[in-house]
C-alpha cells in the first residue's frame, strides 16, 4: 500500500511501479558500499526521467504541480521526487509489518484492536512510539546551548537517540510495554518542530486504514515461524524492519513470514 500511495503521488505510470519499489528497497539491503550507489544511481536515473517527463506533459500529481509552478532545476526536481519516494515507501512498509508482527505477538492488543476498530488512531501512535523505526536523528547546534548539563557549541552535531526517547519512564508509564490505550501523544517517532516530518499526516492515514482491514480480512492471520527466527535491521543508522523471515512454503521454499490461516478470506 505504501508504494501505491506514494507512486500515485508522484504521477509513476503504473507499468513502472515495480522498477521503482524495486529501485527503491534495493538502498537499505544493497549490502556494500559500491551496490548501494548502483542503486542510488539507478533510483536516480528513474526519477530525473520521471521529472522531465512531467515537465514536457504534465499530469496532476506533484512533480507536475512543482514542474509548472516553481523554479526548480530538472535535478531539484528529481530530488525532491527521490526524498518523497525514499522517506514514503521503506519507513511506512517496515512500521506496517513490524506493527503487525508487534500485535501478532501481543494476544491481548491484538484482541483489543479486534473487538475495537475505533482503536486505530490510538494503536498507531503508541506503535509509532514503541517501535520507532527511525531510531536516530542527526542535528546541528545553531547556538551555544546547555542541554541536560551537557554544554553544546555553535557548530557541534548531535546525534538524537529517537528510540530512546519514545521509551522514556519519565514520560511513558512501563514504557517497553505495548498498550494500544495509552495516550502517546509526544512521542517522536516524526520528529519535533521544524524537523517533523513532511509526511507524517499520510502515513497515519496509510495505518489507520491499513491495520484494522488486515484484521478484519485475515482474521486467523498469524506468525507462521517463531519470533526469533525473523531477521531484522538493527543498524540504528537504518530503518528499523524486516530483512527476511523464513517460513516453511511449497516444495521446502522458505519465503513467507505471515500465514494467512484457514479463516483467511
Amino acid at each position: 500500500m505504501p508504494a501505491l500511495m506514494i507512486c500515485e503521488l508522484l504521477g509513476v505510470p503504473y507499468e513502472d511501479h515495480d522498477r521503482f519499489q524495486s529501485s527503491t528497497r534495493a538502498l537499505p539491503d544493497a549490502g556494500s558500499a559500491e551496490a548501494q550507489y548502483a542503486a542510488f544511481v539507478e533510483l536516480g536515473t528513474c526519477l530525473r526521467g520521471l521529472a522531465l517527463a512531467k515537465r514536457a506533459k504534465p499530469t496532476d500529481d506533484l512533480p507536475s504541480d512543482l514542474a509548472t509552478g516553481g523554479d526548480l532545476t530538472d535535478e531539484e526536481l528529481g530530488g525532491v521526487a527521490a526524498f518523497l519516494l525514499g522517506a514514503g515507501l521503506d519507513t511506512t512498509a517496515d512500521m506496517l509489518a513490524l506493527g503487525t508482527f508487534a500485535l501478532l505477538r501481543d494476544p491481548a492488543q491484538l484482541t483489543a484492536l479486534r473487538g475495537a476498530p475505533g482503536l486505530a488512531a490510538d494503536t498507531v501512535e503508541e506503535l509509532l512510539r514503541y517501535l520507532s523505526v527511525a531510531a536516530t536523528g542527526m542535528r546541528g547546534v545553531l547556538e551555544d546551548v546547555e542541554v541536560g548539563g551537557r554544554r553544546l557549541r555553535a557548530g557541534d552535531t548531535v546525534v538524537i537517540a529517537i528510540n530512546t526517547a519514545n521509551r522514556d519512564p519519565a514520560r511513558f508509564a512501563d514504557p517497553d510495554v505495548l498498550d494500544l490505550r495509552r495516550s502517546a501523544a509526544g512521542h517522536l517517532a516524526f520528529g519535533h518542530g521544524v524537523h517533523q516530518c513532511l509526511g507524517r499526516q499520510l502515513a497515519r492515514l496509510e495505518m489507520r486504514v491499513a491495520f484494522p482491514v488486515l484484521l478484519v480480512r485475515f482474521p486467523a492471520l498469524r506468525l507462521a515461524v517463531p519470533a526469533e527466527e525473523l531477521s531484522l535491521r538493527t543498524d540504528p543508522s537504518q530503518v528499523y524492519g524486516g530483512t527476511a523471515c523464513p517460513s516453511p512454503g511449497i516444495g521446502g521454499e522458505r519465503d513467507a513470514n505471515l500465514r494467512l490461516g484457514d479463516g483467511a478470506a
